[in-house]
């Protein structure tokens, strides 16, 4: 495992050991027990994964994920804690950091702003910072680009933007820090530190697809 996506694996198991396994996410439906029995699949069980990204897979995929989520808390951890078995493509040099970093920042502000916990924002790498920003634009367009009604304007507070939802109509600006503009592309608005710029139409059209902060 490599730089920052061990550290965000780090980073997430002491979040999911301190939760317990009965704590909520905010991944819908699903517990903790259940988002490291996730993380453990999708590692372990390439067999069974697929059905993460094919629907008519999903049932195999979620009955996988019933079995692991069954298992001792400690010991569901201890498998995510170290780490992808052998054989698993996550192993292979490189493929951690590619694949999982933006995944543990997500999953572990999952578990960190769920429920009644804090929304603000948790100090970021600067590092880290910067990989979150290179991926958002990828992620915006495979996650808001399917959702979004209006175009969107992903912005630093120094300025730099990307676009999604290129070619529709209107505009509505998105104005975060990268790891908050992160969890905003993959539907975590609701408790994103975010601030929205737009017309009160646009703004209210996005709102009917895409959460976004409950005081925008």
């Amino acid at each position: 495992m490599s730089n920052f996506a061990r550290r965000e694996r780090a980073r997430l198991a002491e979040l999911l050991t301190a939760a317990g396994p009965d704590a909520p996410t905010l991944c819908a439906g699903w517990l903790t027990k259940d988002l490291a029995a996730h993380l453990v699949l999708r590692e372990a069980r390439p067999d069974a994964a697929a059905g993460i990204v094919l629907p008519f897979l999903a049932a195999r995929t979620e009955r996988v994920q019933r079995q692991y989520a069954a298992l001792p808390y400690p010991e569901l951890l201890r498998r995510f804690r170290t780490g992808p078995p052998r054989f698993s493509a996550f192993a292979l040099p490189g493929a951690d950091e590619a694949a999982n970093t933006v995944e543990y920042f997500v999953h572990a502000e999952d578990v960190r702003r769920a429920a009644d916990g804090p929304s603000d924002p948790a100090p970021v790498d600067p590092g880290l910072a910067r990989v979150l920003w290179r991926r958002l634009g990828l992620t915006a367009r495979m996650e808001l680009g399917k959702r979004t009604p209006v175009r969107l304007v992903l912005e630093l507070p120094d300025g730099r933007n990307l676009l999604a939802g290129r070619g529709l109509p209107g505009s509505v600006r998105v104005v975060g820090e990268p790891g908050e503009l992160m969890l905003f592309a993959f539907g975590r608005g609701a408790r994103a530190r975010v601030e929205l710029r737009g017309p009160d139409a646009e703004l209210a059209r996005l709102a009917e697809r895409v959460a976004v902060p409950v005081s925008s």
